[in-house]
């Protein structure tokens, strides 16, 4: 990868952290739309395991391609591997926030009186 390539992708790296960061609840709303699956009749619990593995994916590809720098086996660039492990970083994080608005919705619920 050249200088530019790899700045741009530095640059995209920084947006996706602000993006974490700061949530834009328009741009989510959009997302989840676009991302929402049809009605199958697959349930939440389902969305969750398949989110997790999606998660557990991207974990154990960047894990491979460390492992791969470090032995000089296959082709991988440090930025290659770089940029894998924050998309594994990012999965990580959205996937723990997902888990904190989970279990503080299920707290408030259960403090409501009946």
């Amino acid at each position: 990868m050249s200088s530019p390539e790899i700045n741009s992708v530095l640059a995209q790296m920084r947006v996706l952290a602000q993006d974490i960061q700061k949530p834009d609840m328009s741009a989510l709303q959009a997302q989840s739309a676009q991302t929402r699956p049809a009605s199958d009749g697959t349930g939440f619990g389902e969305a969750m395991q398949d989110a997790i593995k999606d998660v557990n994916a991207e974990a154990m590809k960047a894990g491979e391609l460390v492992k791969q720098f470090e032995t000089g086996q296959g082709d991988a660039s440090v930025a290659e591997v770089m940029v894998q492990m924050q998309k594994a970083s990012v999965s990580m994080q959205a996937m723990t926030e997902v888990r904190n608005r989970l279990v503080e919705a299920y707290r408030e619920i259960m403090s409501m009186p009946l």
